[in-house]
């Protein structure tokens, strides 16, 4: 096989692809890309038999087909290292990759692509398409409560739940949820709920543009399946039961506080600094139109910062994680937020004051 590219032609895609390849692996093909030229298209592909990621490139020069796998990352260094307007010849010799770029001449060890797994490829149950920015807005606003590394893999990635014309992400640590609904095309009667690990929902979030381009989405009983212009991502599904998020939800809240977010978020940074390193704990003091954020550490340091907000009520003080609440603040993007709150022991649930599409649910702490 040969072929000629353009070096940008080739970067952000082999980038994209050489994402989803885990550097320490069992099997050495899974650190390699699979290229493959049939007619004027190469197609590459990483996996790390998890997640799948095939990015397909349009050649402006006669090719020769072929299929082989090289080194992933030992590509992508040499494609970013070669000038921006490098022309790159690639061919294969006596079962070795030969780069060519101007003057650099790279000789790389190649496997066969026999050996390169294929995630399976089995008829999907359901299909839809929806809208780049409104499946990118989903994972933006909620992938920052996922769990990392948790004993109950079903909190290790996000819910997606499909309903009739809504689409649903859903994500919790267990000490705090996230969850946003939009619109979508979709014509299907009955709920549908499926997980997605955490490094599918990473994968995929790089995928995405801000254009209102469609993506088609290909549900299996073991996999997802999107799929854009340039590229095709499969991943496996979690096999569990994700919690019941309806439940979280506080209900009957009666303490209501508007404030404004930009400047609520930055009191909240100001005495995160004297809070304690590893709880991350604030204490905050709710009465007539004030917010009191207070903060301490075993090093008998203390922060304090009075916030003017929209609220009148019977007064309260309830403490927070204060990095669970500066990660909501930080994905919202109104003006105006509120919060609503019962007492000292139950979960405060934070909106924008304008929108109801995007919920979040963060647990007290005792201090």
């Amino acid at each position: 096989m040969q072929f000629t590219i353009q070096r940008e032609a080739l970067l952000k895609p082999l980038q994209l692809v050489a994402g989803v390849v885990e550097r320490r692996q069992t099997l050495p093909v899974l650190s390699n890309v699979l290229l493959v030229v049939d007619g004027n298209t190469l197609s590459l592909t990483g996996t790390d038999l998890e997640v799948e990621l095939i990015g397909r490139i349009t050649l402006e020069e006669p090719a020769e087909a072929g299929e082989i796998t090289v080194p992933a990352r030992k590509l992508m260094d040499i494609c970013k290292s070669l000038p921006d307007e490098a022309s790159i010849n690639f061919r294969v010799e006596e079962g070795k990759a030969v780069v060519k770029a101007g003057r650099s001449r790279f000789t790389l060890a190649t496997l066969p692509a026999a050996d390169f797994p294929n995630v399976e490829d089995s008829a999907g149950s359901m299909s839809f398409a929806v809208s780049q920015n409104k499946l990118r807005r989903l994972i933006e606003r909620t992938g920052f409560a996922m769990a990392q590394q948790d004993v109950r893999y079903y909190l290790n990635g996000m819910l997606l739940e499909i309903n009739a014309g809504q689409l649903r992400a859903v994500a919790t640590d267990g000490h705090r949820m996230a969850m946003c609904t939009v619109d979508a095309n979709i014509d299907y009667q009955e709920k549908y709920q499926l997980i997605v690990p955490r490094k599918g929902i990473l994968e995929l979030a790089r995928l995405l543009a801000e254009a209102d381009d469609l993506i088609n989405i290909v549900l299996g009983s073991h996999h997802i399946r999107a799929t854009t212009g340039d590229f095709t991502f499969t991943s496996k599904l979690v096999d569990g039961k994700f919690p019941d998020y309806e439940r979280v939800l506080p209900r009957g809240g009666d303490k209501v506080v508007i404030a404004d977010r930009q400047s609520l978020r930055n009191a909240f940074s100001r005495t995160a600094i004297l809070s304690n390193e590893k709880y991350r704990g604030i204490r905050l003091m709710l009465s007539d139109s004030l917010l009191k954020i207070q903060a301490n550490n075993p090093e008998q340091e203390e922060a304090e910062e009075d916030a003017v907000v929209d609220y009148s009520g019977s007064p309260l003080e309830i403490g927070f994680n204060v990095s669970y609440l500066l990660d909501v603040m930080n994905v919202l993007s109104e003006e105006q937020v509120r919060i609503t709150l019962s007492d000292a022991n139950s979960s405060a649930l934070i909106q924008e004051a304008e929108s109801d599409d995007s919920l979040y649910v963060v647990m007290p702490m005792r201090l």
